[in-house]
Formats: C-alpha cells, structure tokens, sequence
C-alpha cells in the first residue's frame, strides 16, 4: 500500500512538473481571466448597486464570488481532454489494464498536480488583482482558509472524477465529443460559474444540489469568501467528500463494464 501511494505521489508531482512547462499558456490564461473577469465584476456589481436583493450578496462578496470563480477556472476540469479518451479510441487503454496501479486513481493524480500548479500562475494572480481593483470580502480568520483549503482540493478532483466518467463512455460510443461538450455546458451552468447558484430559481436550485456541480466551484467559493461558516461550511464540504466517494465508485464501476467491453484488433 504504501508504494502505490508513493507511485501516486509521483504522478501527482509529474503533472505538476508537466503543467510547469506551459508559461505562456499559462500567462495567456491569466489575461483571459483578469479581462473577463472585469466584465463578470463590472455587470454583477452593477446588479447589487440597483439595490434589488441579490442573493444576499454585497459589493464585497460578489466581488470575492466573481474573482474566486476565475481564479479556479484553470484548475477545474471543465475544458480540455483528458488522455484517457483517446486511449481508449486507439486500444492502448488496453496496456493501462495491464499495469500494476489503478487506472483512475493514476489520472486522477496526475490531474491534480497540473491543477495545483495552474493555481500559482493563474489562478492567485487573478484574485489579488480583483482584490486590489474591486475589493473582496474575506474571513478575517484562519478556520475558513484552512476549510477552503480541503474544500478546493476536493472540487478539483470531483470535477476531474466527473469528467473522466463520461470519458469513459468511450468504451460504447465511438465518439464522445458531443456528451462531453454536454457535460460542460450543463456543468459550468449549475456549477454557478455564470451566475452564483443562490440566485437561480427555486425549483432550478434543488435541480443543481441533486448534481456534484455546485461541489466543483459554488461550494468552495462559499467557504473561501466566508460566505457560509462554522458547521453548515463543515456541511458543504461534507457533500463535497459524498460526491468524490460516489464519483470514485460510478468510474471503478464503468471501468471494470468497459474492460469486459473492450474488444482490442488481435488480442
């Protein structure tokens, strides 16, 4: 056991070293996220300056919802293909069956790394420059900076665990890109990148609960901005913690159906 911990481990320091090596993209990431974030800042504060009631937020905390929802979009796995999908189209998933270490918790970890590290150049900077011209309403103590802490690490590996499950439709489909692009629209919706979950209709706001959405950026930019504290913040990551357990268990169910599926030319 302890040396599969110490294979993941490794991943997860090869993704970061991996992701390390896209400076410019990671530069371009940041201005992408700094200008439209101006844009997202500029037309929510003007909601909340109307005086209509907003969702209970204030100038400060939609200005901490708005920078800290685009300081997480590098690192939450809404965009990009993960690998696994085109090894499962060429066959070559049929190796990773073969090897010694769990296939999901191996992309899974790699993942991490790279989302980590996106954190530093991208996703940091793009906060301190909302605080720094917008000004964000943040906790004034260490509990919620340590919650939120457990609570990203947990939204960015539901949002890859939730990716990789619909990658690994694959093993029926022959193409993916269609329930993927599905999966991105309906998730970045319900995840309240657009607008905070709060704000959304009733009946459309218990639809988005019933969904490990919320888990990947609503939840954790509730206990990073203060916006939800003491137990019921301890509750938000308690649903966070259920998705990723459930998540892991639907990708080792589908994995263990794809293998029996899997048909490889000559083998």
């Amino acid at each position: 056991m302890r040396a599969d911990v110490g294979v993941y481990w490794q991943l997860v320091r090869a993704g970061f070293r991996r992701q390390s090596y896209y400076r410019l993209a990671m530069v371009a990431g940041l201005v992408t996220n700094v200008v439209f974030g101006f844009v997202r800042a500029a037309v929510l504060t003007a909601a909340v300056a109307s005086g209509s009631h907003f969702g209970g937020y204030d100038h400060g905390t939609i200005g901490a919802y708005t920078w800290l929802s685009q300081g997480l979009l590098g690192s939450i796995a809404f965009w990009g293909v993960p690998t696994i999908v085109e090894r499962i189209r060429t066959g070559d998933v049929a190796i990773d069956f073969l090897r010694p270490i769990d296939m999901q918790w191996a992309h899974l970890s790699e993942y991490m790394g790279r989302a980590v590290y996106a954190l530093l150049p991208r996703g940091l900077p793009s906060v301190a420059v909302g605080a720094l011209t917008f000004g964000l309403a943040v906790p004034s103590t260490v509990g919620p900076y340590v919650l939120g802490a457990i609570s990203l690490v947990l939204a960015m590996a539901v949002s890859f665990l939730s990716m990789f499950a619909v990658c690994l439709a694959g093993f029926w489909m022959v193409e993916t890109r269609g329930l993927r692009a599905l999966h991105m629209i309906c998730g970045t919706f319900l995840a309240g990148l657009f607008a905070p979950v709060h704000l959304f209709p009733e009946w459309l706001r218990v639809l988005a609960y019933c969904t490990p959405f919320p888990s990947m950026m609503q939840w954790p930019i509730d206990v990073l901005s203060g916006r939800t504290t003491g137990w019921p913040a301890v509750g938000l990551v308690a649903a966070q913690l259920f998705w990723f357990v459930a998540l892991v268990v639907v990708g080792q169910l589908v994995l263990r159906a794809g293998r029996r599926k899997l048909e490889v030319q000559g083998g």
